[in-house]
């Protein structure tokens, strides 16, 4: 048999085998995460929302950037509903980024917090009105490039989450679990690592969520010595008949935190990060 038939076929049988242990070794990476779905309903000024008016303290105004320019809400989460260890459970945690044409992204530093802000509040003021926070914030600009389009409730729903192809642990730890527990088999399998990437693409890791594994349009912006190692929150892009939130071209916003701070509830060092194809 020639060598080249006889490689070929080593490959065809590795590839096969993967397909049968693909699954098996993803749910070995499997963590909770709580699945968000954009709702229609008029949420208040205390509840989980996409977009619209988030809380302002009475005596504090509308976040703003190191130019005085104000911030715009992008999520607010009622933390009551969120089930996840080691996240709140309680309060409200906002995300609030600048409306310009890369959507208070820092190229520079993704964690610095000037055109982003992650702010929580543990015990929220509830004689706060809307009106008053209303009466804080100025009209939107003409050139309006806020990836939200509207306001939105959010409907939370628990769930698992296996490892995204996007993720930059993903190979990493695709090889040690398949060294694990295929330990004979281990060179062969991983002699093309792409093989474990689903082939309809539906194990990238988009949507809605909280906790679990993000999705990107490109890379990862964190590497191996990165701390910020829980997604803190993920806002997809969402289109149907109407587009209700496009980042770009379709492209996907996340947040990253280190487990130890977002346990200590303490939001100052976060990641910030959006792409699009």
């Amino acid at each position: 048999m020639p060598k080249e038939v006889e490689a070929s076929e080593k490959t065809d049988s590795a590839a096969n085998m993967v397909k049968e242990i693909r699954e098996e070794i993803l749910q070995k990476t499997a963590i909770p995460c709580m699945k968000l779905e954009l709702t229609d309903t008029k949420p208040s000024l205390f509840d989980s929302k996409v977009g619209g008016v988030g809380y302002v303290p009475r005596d504090a105004k509308i976040p703003e950037d190191s130019e005085g320019t104000p911030l715009r809400l992008l999520a607010q989460i009622n933390c009551a509903e969120i089930t996840l260890e080691d996240f709140p459970h309680q309060g409200l945690l906002q995300f609030w980024i600048l409306n310009d044409d890369v959507s208070g992204l820092n190229f520079d530093d993704n964690t610095l917090q000037d055109t982003f802000r992650v702010l929580y509040f543990k015990e929220p003021d509830r004689t706060v009105t809307e009106e008053e926070v209303c009466g804080k914030m100025q009209r939107t600009p003409e050139e309006d490039y806020f990836p939200v389009r509207g306001c939105y409730g959010l409907a939370f729903s628990a769930g698992m989450d296996t490892i995204s192809s996007s993720d930059y642990r993903f190979e990493s730890r695709i090889k040690e679990l398949v060294q694990r527990y295929y330990p004979e088999e281990a060179e062969r399998l991983l002699e093309n690592i792409d093989d474990f990437i689903d082939e309809n693409g539906e194990d990238w890791g988009g949507g809605h969520k909280i906790g679990g594994y993000p999705g990107f349009t490109q890379w990862d912006p964190r590497s191996s010595e990165d701390t910020h190692d829980v997604l803190l929150f993920q806002l997809d892009s969402d289109m149907g008949a109407d587009w209700k939130i496009l980042w770009g071209d379709c492209g996907i916003g996340n947040f990253f935190i280190n487990r130890e701070n977002l346990k200590s509830c303490d939001f100052r060092d976060v990641i910030y990060n959006w792409d699009c194809c």
